[in-house]
């Protein structure tokens, strides 16, 4: 088991995709809590460990997880995954143009461990045994 911290997204910065994640867009989401978030690779398959916690900060959206799978963890101790994304639905968003999308509510479905997040800021900050 490792346990890591990191941020998922990162506020005010446009990612790969278009869009901008704007302070307070997961308020709601994790005033209902993070019990069922799970942690997974790629955005795909079975959970590979879980999100203990979540929480906004000036930054964006703070996580502390554990990884279960062991080949997975010894990659992010070693450095050679170091990527953060996050699954979600959107509540609410603006389009203030054409060349980006604001997204201001949303709920937080997954979080997962990257090769390439879509958020180059995305990213693992420390890790633990």
């Amino acid at each position: 088991m490792t346990r890591f911290a990191g941020y998922a997204a990162v506020f005010d910065r446009v990612d790969r995709g278009g869009d901008v994640v704007r302070a307070g867009a997961f308020g709601e989401a994790l005033s209902r809590g993070v019990g069922d978030v799970p942690l997974l690779w790629q955005h795909r398959g079975h959970p590979v460990g879980v999100i203990e916690r979540a929480q906004e900060d000036a930054q964006g959206l703070r996580v502390i997880g554990r990884i279960d799978d062991a080949r997975l963890a010894a990659l992010v101790r070693s450095g050679a995954v170091r990527g953060l994304s996050f699954g979600y639905r959107v509540r609410a968003a603006d389009r203030r143009g054409v060349r980006w999308r604001e997204l201001l509510a949303l709920d937080l479905v997954e979080v997962s461990l990257v090769a390439q997040p879509m958020q180059p800021l995305a990213r693992v900050v420390a890790v633990g045994g």
